[in-house]
């Protein structure tokens, strides 16, 4: 379980839950959720996301604080990450993932309700995982895929410098990403390494630092168990399943997942509803974008939520 490690002040520290619960997934694994905003579901939109590798639901703060005025808002840890304990079972596997998200969706919304699945990176991949399941396809009105890709991520990374694409950066970017070395503390070299992997050149110091926090407590056990899965990652089948209304948010300046991933799933989506690309930013668009981001996840549960409420109340 990673240390708690984060900003507590500024847009980017975590808000106070309205609801904290512990999740049982389908091979017992324990995940931590909390519910922001309305007390009651009915009583307002639901939003759910899920983030990414490395990270914990810190890293929707200013998501959270946002859209919790007027939606419900739920996160929760993926396992490993944050306030969730590492699963006794390993290897970890995509399946995981999806068997997580399914049991948060079941135990934080209603039957038939139906809400914005958001996911960034891995939790983006989360989404394509689970996309087959039959609880996923009853809760999803639409899904926002953010920074994410479904399969050649080490192959298509571009962390490592003045490289072209072939065997030699695959094997580095390998050793890179899949490194058992301890992050350590923060420092203010491993936020400039953190920051030209991840972020955006114009990435604004308090940025930074808070992705830093973020990442740096995760423990590297998990890091490193979860680097295999990111290696091997084979979703392009099931990108083909989410045939809800998707949207798909990538930065231009992604080292991690580069633009083409997120092109290549566009293209390949039933329901595509808007690949957005923004210009200069890199990985970590919810912290780099969050009012890009917000408002495209207001903007899915505006058109394909509160329409579905609006449907339902006539």
């Amino acid at each position: 379980m990673s240390r708690l490690m984060h900003v507590t002040s500024g847009p980017f520290a975590p808000p106070v839950a309205a609801r904290e619960l512990t999740v049982e997934s389908a091979d017992g694994a324990r995940l931590h959720v909390e519910v922001h905003g309305p007390a009651e579901s009915t009583a307002a939109s639901t939003v759910v996301l899920a983030h990414g590798w490395t990270c914990s639901t810190a890293f929707w703060a200013a998501q959270v604080r946002d859209l919790a005025a007027d939606h419900r808002v739920v996160v929760y840890d993926q396992r490993g990450h944050g306030r969730s304990p590492a699963a006794a079972q390993l290897p970890y596997t995509p399946e995981m993932l999806a068997d997580d998200l399914v049991a948060v969706l079941g135990a934080t919304l209603g039957p038939g309700e139906r809400a914005v699945l958001a996911g960034h990176s891995m939790g983006g991949m989360t989404m394509m995982a689970a996309a087959k399941r039959p609880e996923f396809k009853e809760h999803a009105a639409a899904v926002l895929l953010c920074s994410t890709g479904s399969s050649g991520l080490v192959s298509e990374a571009t962390v490592v410098p003045m490289l072209g694409a072939g065997a030699l950066r695959t094997r580095l970017t390998r050793s890179i990403l899949g490194s058992k070395a301890p992050l350590g503390p923060v420092t203010p070299v491993g936020k400039k390494v953190l920051k030209y992997a991840t972020m955006g050149p114009g990435s604004s110091p308090d940025k930074v630092e808070a992705c830093a926090r973020i990442v740096h407590a995760c423990p590297r056990g998990v890091r490193y168990g979860w680097s295999h899965v990111l290696e091997t990652l084979q979703l392009d089948d099931q990108v083909g399943e989410l045939t809800m209304p998707v949207a798909v948010v990538v930065g231009t300046a992604d080292r991690m997942t580069p633009a083409v991933h997120a092109r290549r799933i566009a293209a390949a989506l039933p329901d595509c509803v808007g690949l957005t690309e923004l210009a200069g930013l890199g990985h970590m668009t919810p912290i780099e974008a969050p009012e890009a981001v917000t408002a495209k996840i207001r903007e899915l549960s505006d058109t394909y939520v509160q329409t579905e409420k609006g449907a339902d109340v006539a």
